[in-house]
């Protein structure tokens, strides 16, 4: 299926390296494939396989090639300074994609800056949005098959559920196997894989690693390295608390989320709080590739438990708040507070299950679906 960067894409590429990044099998390689057809003698080169690691390694590919596409070269040795001298060095004209399944900024760290010769761009599952307008469906029967299916490609188009659920237990096995081993070189693969299923459990909950590292038996800062390889590799995201202090806001809890809301073990409202958050995230990093947005997610929360499930925000101000609920058309209490503080900030409280548009008290009560497929991406 065609995906809802093509267009940012083909621009991009006529000035500039173009790095695109995204959890395993998010469809980055058909994407490549996909942009492929719009060069002429297209080549496209996997470090994973051997014949095409030698071709990199000697860099003996065509180079008449309208686009080159070099994928998974992260895991080459000081593959920054290299990939610097492929882009110098290369024909005029020629297009240059590199892809891979980890954040290439934590991979591997130091070496050559590649500052000012490229674009980033990172790839997400499928949207509300971005299923209406590739398969013509409603909004709210896109919701229904992602809260079902989770937003990869894969499962999202397996001929039934049993197909997508093989899909996904073979998925979650091959992360932790190998993706997670051959990042980090970790040995405690085991303590890894607890913590993962114990993440699960606790999405859009205030995430205490202390806690968890004593029911784990090792150590917070441990578990800390555990958390960014697992946001490294694209496996789960963290949303931070909204604090106008940064600082402050990094050192409180987050929430965890993961990019694929088939992962997710919880009720119908835990899997719609996830799949709500994978696609506010899509939405702000596709603002922020593809239009150089200071855009963030955050989340708001007292010392007295009120909390307002998601904000956005723009240049350092919050210019959203944002509540999901199943079927509760009642404004949200945490969202009548916290509208009443920020007065600038637009307030939407987005239901699943919703009879009726309403506004009370300068809250927007807002059809879910419809909402979601009205984002960016």
């Amino acid at each position: 299926m065609k995906r809802y960067l093509d267009k940012s894409f083909l621009n991009d590429l006529a000035t500039k390296m173009v790095i695109l990044t995204g959890p395993r099998q998010v469809g980055k390689t058909t994407f490549s494939q996909q942009l492929m057809k719009s060069f002429s003698n297209a080549q496209y080169l996997n470090w994973d396989v051997l014949t095409d690691r030698v071709i990199l390694q000697r860099q003996s590919w065509n180079t008449r090639a309208g686009i080159l596409v070099l994928d998974e070269i992260h895991k080459m040795r000081d593959w920054k300074g290299w990939l610097k001298g492929v882009v110098d060095g290369r024909p005029a004209g020629q297009a240059l994609l590199i892809t891979g399944s980890a954040r290439m900024e934590t991979f591997r760290q130091g070496g050559e800056s590649l500052a000012g010769r490229y674009f980033a761009y990172r790839l997400h599952p499928i949207s509300v949005r971005e299923w209406c307008d590739q398969q013509g469906t409603s909004p709210i029967a896109a919701l229904d098959h992602l809260l079902e299916r989770g937003g990869f490609p894969e499962p999202c188009l397996a001929v039934d559920a049993i197909q997508a659920d093989r899909w996904r237990a073979q998925y979650f096995s091959d992360l932790i196997r190998e993706d997670v081993l051959e990042f980090s070189r970790l040995h405690e693969i085991n303590t890894m894989r607890l913590f993962v299923e114990l993440l699960r459990e606790r999405v859009g909950s205030p995430l205490s690693l202390a806690s968890i590292a004593r029911d784990l038996a090792i150590s917070p800062t441990t578990l800390k390295r555990y958390l960014d390889i697992l946001q490294a590799l694209f496996i789960v995201f963290t949303v931070q608390p909204w604090h106008r202090n940064i600082a402050r806001a990094i050192m409180q809890t987050p929430k965890v989320y993961f990019f694929d809301t088939g992962l997710v073990r919880g009720d119908q409202g835990t899997r719609l709080e996830n799949a709500v958050a994978a696609m506010l995230l899509k939405h702000t990093h596709f603002r922020q590739d593809t239009e150089g947005k200071s855009t963030g997610l955050h989340y708001i929360r007292t010392k007295d438990g009120v909390e307002v499930d998601f904000a956005l925000s723009e240049g350092g101000r919050l210019m959203q708040l944002i509540e999901c609920k199943l079927s509760d058309n009642r404004p949200h209490r945490g969202l009548l507070r916290f509208a009443g503080e920020f007065p600038d900030a637009e307030a939407v409280q987005i239901v699943f299950d919703l009879r009726q548009e309403e506004l009370h008290n300068g809250i927007k009560i807002t059809d879910a679906a419809n909402w979601l497929a009205a984002l960016s991406a």
